[in-house]
């Protein structure tokens, strides 16, 4: 009976230390990014398109893509412009 729960425990700290707790470092780092947008920023958009915020609101920024500008909320910013991809696990 206790070797059953130990390996059920380890099963589940094998499952936080692979799984969850990389996720939530990922989650925290890209928020952290998405606060920091400023305007003159170039980012890369999850749908591939690369354009320059004009403006930051709450959750909302405005985009120029060409001589257009454009409302997206922040999440659909998926990395800088400048910095490296982000890594897939």
């Amino acid at each position: 009976m206790m070797m059953q729960l130990l390996l059920i425990g380890g099963m589940g700290a094998l499952f936080y230390f692979l799984l969850i707790r990389p996720q939530n470092k990922a989650r925290k780092a890209m928020e952290e990014r998405l606060s920091k947008l400023k305007a003159g920023d170039e980012v890369l958009l999850g749908s591939g398109l690369y354009a320059t915020i004009d403006r930051v609101e709450d959750k909302v920024i405005y985009l120029k893509l060409g001589n257009t500008v454009v409302k997206a909320r922040r999440q659909a910013v998926a990395a800088l412009a400048g910095e490296p991809a982000p890594e897939q696990n």
